[in-house]
């Protein structure tokens, strides 16, 4: 799973930067605009450890905000499950506030706040707590009929064993959405740095926007891939390994 996720990230990067190439040579677009393969290869060498250190710096930041986001949707969703009027308000309000979008509070928290590690975290965990939260409460909010109506019957079901009943027959997707999660921590991370912060890939790619260097913003989106590919894959197995413990037990 892990080698896959990574040669499939290879080949659509190849792709994208066999098309760039192709544009390049097709419309006769200088060096200055699109670089060479020779340069982008020049370039890697060049800024590739930096890149590396600053993704590393982002991917901190990013499965920082997205244990938070995750925790806090875990709390909540499992706190709105039932349908009484709390757990109705609660979706309800996960339904309105994730409408609205993140991005744009970015810049007033920047100015609130400051352009900070803690700045990043809370764009991080605000980007991708919210689709984390519905999933958890579609998960949640759904009866396990066939195995629940025995506890109930007996007199023996608690709200922690509803709880782990309903994660257990749902821990496929629990993972599916924690993988994908990633990608939005990630994301909202970069765009973070983007937008005003002075580490991380996102910062990185600004510099380079600003000097019009194409070559390093493709190896800088190059690192972005690797790093998150692998990132994705390791969730992906500890999902899977988590089932074969919990169901074993």
């Amino acid at each position: 799973m892990l080698h896959r996720r990574v040669y499939q990230f290879l080949i659509i990067f190849a792709l994208g930067l066999g098309l760039l190439f192709a544009i390049k040579y097709v419309m006769g677009l200088s060096d200055y605009v699109i670089p060479s393969p020779s340069g982008v290869w020049e370039t890697g060498k060049e800024t590739a450890r930096r890149y590396f250190g600053d993704v590393g710096n982002t991917l901190g930041v990013a499965m920082a905000g997205q244990v938070i986001s995750v925790f806090l949707a875990g709390f909540v969703g499992i706190a709105g499950r039932r349908a009484t009027w709390f757990g109705s308000f609660i979706k309800v309000a996960a339904y309105n506030v994730q409408a609205y979008p993140i991005v744009a509070l970015a810049p007033i928290l920047f100015i609130l706040v400051g352009d900070g590690l803690f700045t990043r975290l809370l764009i991080a965990a605000m980007i991708c707590y919210f689709p984390v939260l519905l999933s958890v409460l579609g998960i949640m909010s759904e009866p396990v009929e066939d195995i629940e109506h025995f506890y109930r019957a007996t007199g023996r079901m608690r709200w922690q064993l509803e709880v782990k009943i309903r994660a257990f027959e749902n821990l496929g997707k629990l993972t599916t959405v924690i993988s994908g999660s990633a990608t939005l921590a990630f994301a909202g991370t970069i765009v973070a740095e983007f937008i005003a912060a002075n580490a991380g890939i996102g910062y990185s790619i600004r510099i380079a926007l600003y000097q019009s260097d194409m070559g390093k913003i493709l190896v800088a989106l190059f690192m972005i891939g690797i790093v998150l590919s692998l990132y994705q894959g390791l969730l992906e197995l500890s999902g899977q390994a988590v089932r074969r413990a919990w169901g074993g037990s």
